[in-house]
């Protein structure tokens, strides 16, 4: 698929210098120089700004909000030779009229830490991911994903014991065991199944009024990409798939899932819903999809910008997915 990259999260040929992870000798010196910059996040939030949060706030190791840091700084990478890490300061508490609403489907408030640029507030990362250019967004979807990682692997998952963080974030080393733990990717189809002019769309339970998107669900151990397409459509819809093949693929920081995006053709067309699994499914027309995605069709809200299934749906309707 040639647009295969362009989505969002897709990457931005950031050089993440894995060589110098380990390599304190070479990475002390990127933490003294006042060149390397830093990106924060606040619970899972980036520091944004910008119209509409276009892009990260970057701030020197210096400065307040880094030495506000509840853990260690998390090496990133190489942003055209000037070192870039993250700074987690989810342990600052913000003023109550500005605190999260967790009930929701996404969180939109903002939050204004004092130490912030001005014009500087931490926002929801799903809300501002079509702004950001590429390499802002690769940025902050690897230090959510890493710094999600380590908050819920602080124990050895061998001994028990508390770990520690090594590597420049990378790695967690338990002192107990010796055990070594590294981040880890959840693997999750997505897929676009059609049937002559028509595609297969679902619902969750808890989605906003109207959204349907494309069916995705985990690979299981010992299950190639293709059988988890089968599977999964077959367990959530009633519906039988064919052939199968890769398009493309996308980091999805929420929390550590790594989505593959597929096509797929149907061979059934009757849908039998597993309640447990959606609140609905339906069978839409190209028509229908380029009505819901310039906001006209009466029951059809399309997934997201920015997100994976959107994506796929517009190519689909561009006929760009070869």
């Amino acid at each position: 698929m040639k647009q295969a990259e362009t989505v969002t999260f897709g990457g931005s040929g950031l050089d993440r210098a894995a060589h110098l992870r380990g390599d304190d000798t070479r990475l002390d010196p990127l933490r003294r120089d006042p060149d390397s910059r830093a990106i924060v996040l606040w619970r899972g939030k980036p520091l944004v700004v910008g119209p509409d949060g276009g892009a990260l706030a970057r701030v020197g190791l210096d400065s307040a909000l880094c030495r506000a840091a509840s853990s260690p700084m998390i090496f990133l990478g190489l942003d055209h030779g000037r070192a870039v890490f993250a700074a987690d300061i989810s342990g600052w508490v913000p003023d109550t009229d500005s605190t999260p609403d967790p009930s929701g489907f996404l969180d939109p408030s903002l939050q204004r830490h004092p130490d912030a640029p001005q014009d500087a507030v931490f926002a929801e990362l799903r809300s501002i991911m079509t702004s950001l250019g590429a390499r802002d967004a690769e940025l902050a979807a690897t230090a959510k994903a890493i710094f999600g990682w380590h908050e819920t692997h602080l124990f050895c998952s061998r001994c028990g014991a508390p770990s520690a963080m090594a590597m420049a974030g990378w790695q967690r080393n338990c002192p107990t065991c010796g055990g070594q733990h590294f981040p880890r990717t959840d693997p999750v189809v997505i897929m676009l199944i059609t049937r002559g002019n028509s595609v297969l769309l679902g619902r969750s339970p808890g989605w906003p009024d109207g959204m349907y998107s494309c069916l995705a669900g985990f690979v299981e151990p010992g299950e190639p990409i293709e059988a988890a397409v089968r599977r999964e459509v077959l367990e959530e819809a009633g519906i039988r798939v064919g052939q199968v093949d890769y398009l493309a693929s996308q980091p999805w920081a929420f929390p550590t899932s790594l989505m593959f995006g597929c096509k797929g053709e149907a061979l059934t067309e009757e849908i039998i819903l597993d309640p447990a699994e959606l609140e609905d499914a339906l069978w839409a027309t190209r028509e229908e999809i380029a009505k819901a995605f310039i906001g006209q069709h009466p029951k059809i809200r399309p997934a997201r910008k920015g997100s994976i299934a959107h994506f796929l749906l517009w190519n689909w309707l561009s006929d760009q997915l070869t």
